[in-house]
C-alpha cells in the first residue's frame, strides 16, 4: 500500500503532489488498467512481441542515424 506522512507544516496541495508521484512511480495505476479486463495469454504474448520488435526497430534506428 502506498502511503506518504506528512512533514512538518507540509500543505496539503504538496502532500497530494507527492502521493500521485510515489503512486505513479509505483505503477499501480498502470496495473489497474491493465488488470480491468481479462485478457487471454495469447493476446499478451502478442502484445510483448509488439513491444520488442517497436523497441528493436527504434534501436536500430537511432544506430543508424548516430554518425561515426
Amino acid at each position: 500500500m502506498t502511503y506518504v506522512v506528512a512533514r512538518n507544516h507540509e500543505s496539503f496541495d504538496s502532500l497530494l503532489r507527492r502521493f500521485k508521484k510515489k503512486v505513479q512511480d509505483d505503477h499501480i495505476l498502470s496495473e489497474i488498467r491493465k488488470r480491468r479486463y481479462y485478457e487471454q495469454p495469447s493476446i499478451i504474448r502478442k502484445r510483448k512481441r509488439a513491444a520488442k520488435m517497436r523497441k528493436s526497430r527504434r534501436t536500430t534506428l537511432k544506430d543508424l542515424n548516430r554518425q561515426y
